[in-house]
C-alpha cells in the first residue's frame, strides 16, 4: 500500500485550525503512558542533541524498547500540521517499515520537540501533535506521547510528567544506557525545512 504527499488544501486560517488538536483532545485519544519517559528522553537527547526547531520521532516496540529513531529540523510555529505530519510520515518510512497488514497497531511512535518558551501547549504543539496522530495512523503505529523540550526541562504534555534535565542548552552524549537496545550510526539534523539524504537516525532490533 503506498500513499503520496497530498499539498494542504487552501492556506485558510481556518484550514490550519482544524489541523491541531487541543490539549482536551489529546487529553481523551487514549495516548499510552511511557513507562519510563525519563529514560527515553535522556537516549534520545545522547543520540540526536536536539537544539530548538528539531522534532526527534521514536518508534517504540510492545515492550518499551527503542525500535528506531530519526530527528530533523522543521519551524512549527507557522506551519500547517499537514506539512508537519507529511515531514514525520516521511522519516518513518526511512526508519522502520510500516505495519499497514497488522490488524491493530503493535508499535508505537512518541515525538519530542524542542522549542523555545515554557513547556506548557502552544499552538505549534497543537499542530505537531495533529501531524504525529495522522502519520501514525498512515503508517500502523499507534500515536504515542508527544514531549516538548525547552530551556526549562522536558515535559510530556497530557500526564503532567516533567523535568529539568536535559533542557535545550544540555550537551548530547554520551550515549546514556536505556534497555533499549538501540546502536548504529548517526547523521546530524539539516538545515530547516530540508528532508536530509542522510537524517540522523538509530535503529534497533
Amino acid at each position: 500500500m503506498t500513499y503520496g504527499f497530498a499539498p494542504p488544501p487552501a492556506s485558510d486560517p481556518s484550514h490550519r485550525l482544524a489541523r491541531i488538536l487541543e490539549p482536551a483532545e489529546w487529553a481523551t485519544a487514549g495516548i499510552p503512558l511511557l513507562s519510563n519517559p525519563r529514560v527515553l528522553i535522556n537516549g534520545l537527547h545522547a543520540r540526536h542533541a536536539p537544539t530548538p526547531a528539531t522534532a526527534v520521532i521514536a518508534v517504540l516496540h510492545q515492550d518499551g524498547r527503542l525500535a528506531a529513531s530519526a530527528s530533523f529540523r522543521q519551524h512549527g510555529k507557522d506551519a500547517d500540521g499537514w506539512e508537519l505530519r507529511n515531514g514525520l510520515l516521511a522519516r518513518l518510512r526511512r526508519i522502520i517499515p510500516h505495519d499497514l497488514r497488522l490488524r491493530a497497531p503493535v508499535r508505537t511512535a512518541a515525538l519530542l520537540y524542542c522549542r523555545e518558551g515554557e513547556g506548557g501547549w502552544t499552538v505549534e504543539d497543537g499542530a505537531w501533535m495533529w501531524g504525529l496522530r495522522d502519520a501514525c495512523t498512515l503508517h500502523g503505529l499507534r500515536c504515542g506521547a508527544y514531549i516538548t523540550m525547552t530551556p526549562g526541562g522536558w515535559h510530556v504534555l497530557g500526564d503532567g510528567r516533567h523535568g529539568r534535565r536535559p533542557h535545550t542548552g544540555s550537551p548530547g552524549g554520551p550515549l546514556i544506557p536505556d534497555g533499549a537496545g538501540a546502536s548504529g550510526g548517526s547523521a546530524r539534523p539539516s538545515r530547516p525545512g530540508a528532508v536530509p539524504a542522510n537524517p540522523r537516525h538509530t535503529a534497533a532490533c
